[in-house]
């Protein structure tokens, strides 16, 4: 039974009554420098229409709406701009303009260019560091919404999550928060984990205009046991014609005020195909290519994925491709791989009849055989037959991963020599192993105690000015001694950071030998500190900065050393100058 409009529209007080701040939150200083130099301006603002045009006012008890706007002694309102950020510049030695002076189309250009990378832990960390920190817009060729769209594309892309709810949580209103909140529901829905997914709905304010994120809201009130709630909000939602009989179905369910309920099963959004499966007896999906990814990824989680008949090549084909697109959980084809039956003569003869199957049981084939191998070059050579395998089909990505761990488990004394260098090169590196302990040599410069002064916390300017004096009395010594590139870079960067270099060290001289490209001198000179940073980011790429060579390692600390971005530049020191173990 529905609530009477009195009680309906009673419940509706108390939850303004409980949701609605009464009092704004005071002015906060963001950054701990004067008052009269910044303020900080909240200000309510509707967001604009990206998905629908319809308006939902959902409350939420948690979370207050507001833009935070930096006020730079503006005396005209209307001059005050608006920045979007996690991340206070002085942080990264950057500041407000950092964007300023840089044509809106090359920007777009560099992220173009960028979203193609696979950018390694080096120069994604650079990366989000220069997109993240508080900035104004540029001024040409790009508006704030195309800025933002820019940066919150990329998380979405690489699925950036924590930097996506930290990003919420310090702008309270902009433009696209709606695509943020339902990439994060969507994703903890995909996940199956809806008491996850139902706390991001926090995030949705009373300036809602999303339909999607009202009934996922609903949902969540159900799933919390909060049913009057629930109601409420979903007859607001029938009222303003913004419901449809699907989801009205599924909810009078939930809520009990039906037995029953439509077996359809609609995958045209994540939100209508859980309710489905949730509601549905005995609930059977056949997904396809063309299925959504995040549907791929719930069927995957929720195990709804199942091959009952193992001699369905149609679907076994279409798990691989979701495999691949890592969309199924990759353990899942090995899994029908080894269901599917082969006699004892065929599996003696693996490596001579594979090529009379077709390519699944192939695959199959030979992945049973190595599992029965009991030799290192055996094991090997399957391994490898099984890559060109994938590779031929287009499924690298099935097995990548897999290779590199059964890799790994050989032992590397019974790798024989031929196979060793190409074992190697298919082992997947953890980028995000420690570096390895640093071993000083005070026989090379670069090497030195002297670079502790970047390696270690703490340590005394004096100290290390004494190291730099002592290192290069026995470096002047050695008359074969070679002035490196590296070696430049350690002196170039402790004479910006104040220490007295020898007098025999000619810093000018010794530069001419190495090329700073004239189109990074450029954006260094016009102060596109922004956009050179994402030119380095580009460079680097899919390297990690210990894999660059010495003149590019040079001219990029060169570069910032002229414009004293110290904290990126020790970022690239760090890394590039210690020799470790």
């Amino acid at each position: 039974m529905r609530l009477s409009s009195s009680n309906k529209y009673f419940y509706f007080f108390i939850i303004l009554l409980t949701f609605f701040p009464l009092k704004a939150e005071d002015a906060i200083d963001i950054w701990n420098q004067k008052k009269e130099e910044k303020q900080i301006q909240k200000t309510t603002e509707t967001e604009s229409n990206d998905e629908t045009t319809s308006t939902v006012s959902i409350e939420n008890s948690n979370i207050q709406e507001s833009q935070i706007n930096i006020s730079n002694n503006f005396e005209n309102s209307n001059d005050i701009k608006p920045i979007y950020g996690i991340y206070d510049p002085e942080e990264n030695n950057l500041n407000l303009n950092m964007w300023s002076q840089t044509d809106g189309e090359d920007i777009k250009s560099s992220f173009k260019r960028i979203n193609k990378i696979n950018l390694s832990t080096s120069a994604e960390d650079i990366f989000i560091d220069t997109i993240l920190t508080l900035s104004y817009t540029p001024s040409k060729n790009m508006t704030e919404e195309e800025f933002l769209e820019l940066k919150i594309n990329w998380l979405i892309k690489n699925e950036k999550d924590n930097l996506l709810e930290e990003f919420l949580n310090q702008n309270k209103d902009f433009k696209n928060k709606k695509k943020i909140i339902q990439y994060l529901v969507d994703k903890s829905i995909a996940q199956a984990d809806l008491g996850t997914g139902c706390k991001k709905s926090d995030f949705i304010g009373k300036n809602n205009k999303s339909t999607y994120l009202a009934k996922f809201k609903i949902y969540c009130l159900i799933f919390n046991n909060r049913k009057n709630e629930a109601q409420l909000l979903y007859d607001i939602l029938r009222e303003q014609n913004l419901s449809d009989k699907f989801f009205e179905d599924k909810i009078n369910y939930l809520l009990g005020l039906s037995n029953e309920t439509t077996t359809e099963i609609k995958d045209d959004n994540l939100l209508n195909f859980y309710l489905a499966s949730v509601t549905t007896e005995n609930f059977t999906y056949e997904p396809s290519n063309k299925t959504n990814k995040y549907i791929w990824e719930y069927l995957n989680s929720a195990n709804l994925v199942k091959v009952e008949d193992i001699t369905d090549k149609e679907k076994i084909k279409t798990l691989e491709v979701a495999a691949n697109n890592n969309t199924l959980d990759k353990a899942k084809i090995f899994e029908i791989y080894k269901k599917l039956p082969f006699d004892l003569i065929s599996l003696i003869n693996a490596n001579s009849i594979y090529q009379s199957l077709d390519n699944i049981e192939a695959r199959a084939l030979i992945y049973q055989k190595y599992l029965l191998s009991d030799n290192a070059e055996t094991k090997i050579k399957n391994l490898f037959l099984l890559k060109d395998l994938f590779k031929k089909e287009k499924l690298s990505n099935v097995f990548s991963k897999l290779m590199s761990v059964e890799l790994k488990k050989i032992d590397p004394n019974d790798i024989p020599e031929p196979y060793k260098l190409i074992v190697e090169k298919n082992i997947i590196s953890e980028e995000n192993k420690a570096l390895g302990r640093i071993k000083y040599n005070d026989k090379i410069l670069h090497k030195s105690k002297v670079i502790r002064y970047y390696t270690e916390k703490n340590t005394p300017k004096q100290k290390s000015q004494k190291d730099l004096d002592n290192v290069y009395k026995k470096i002047r010594k050695n008359s074969k001694y070679f002035f490196s590139a590296k070696d430049l870079v350690l002196i170039e960067s402790l004479k910006n950071d104040g220490f007295k270099i020898p007098k025999e060290i000619n810093i000018d001289e010794t530069a001419k030998k190495y090329n700073v490209p004239d189109n990074l001198s450029k954006f260094a000179k016009n102060g596109e500190i922004g956009f050179l940073i994402l030119k380095f980011v580009e460079i680097i790429g899919e390297d990690q900065i210990t894999d660059l060579d010495p003149e590019t390692i040079y001219f990029m600390t060169h570069l910032l050393n002229r414009l004293k971005l110290n904290k990126f530049r020790n970022k690239i020191l760090t890394s590039s100058l210690p020799q470790r173990t």
